[in-house]
């Protein structure tokens, strides 16, 4: 297994729509296995496989205490959505920026398992949340495209600064 480098906003590569993918063979199944163990490095409860420069849409996710409840949803959409959340987001390409994003409370997801079987998902509360996040990446969206202009402003000037104060010390 291989830990990946995770994406940092704004790069473009986080813009880029994920393609479905067309079988699911040994290959996608080391995949998982890479972005599950680079997830819980991290440490994050979701990651999708645009963060980590592959453009296919694969997600996962584990938002239990114990950290053994890894969720793989391959080639999701979402069909159904109920009502509205407010949540504090956070995200492994936006480190320590935590902003109150709204969503749908809750969700039916449907997507296929690793064994390539379809499967549908009611989801609510923080799984809801963290299912679309997860599908907004593999759409080239990032949970700050929720937020106001200012703040978009605000957390790209505070991410160019970060960028040129590393520059500076290389």
């Amino acid at each position: 297994m291989a830990l990946f480098s995770i994406l940092r906003f704004p790069d473009p590569r986080l813009r880029k729509i994920a393609a479905p993918v067309a079988q699911i063979d040994a290959s996608v199944r080391a995949l998982v296995a890479d972005m599950a163990e680079t997830m819980y490095a991290a440490p994050g409860i979701g990651l999708a496989a645009t963060q980590v420069d592959v453009h296919q849409q694969i997600v996962v996710i584990d938002i239990s205490e114990e950290r053994n409840q890894l969720r793989v949803f391959v080639n999701p959409r979402i069909t159904r959505r109920d009502g509205l959340q407010t949540h504090e987001e956070g995200c492994l390409s936006v480190p320590d920026i935590y902003e109150k994003v709204e969503r749908a409370a809750a969700v039916r997801v449907e997507y296929l398992d690793l064994g390539g079987k379809p499967q549908t998902l009611d989801a609510d509360g923080l799984l809801a949340v963290c299912i679309q996040h997860e599908i907004d990446h593999l759409q080239g969206k990032v949970f700050v495209d929720h937020l106001s202009q200012l703040k978009q402003a605000r957390i790209r000037d505070k991410f160019a600064k970060r960028a040129r104060k590393n520059a500076a010390k290389n």
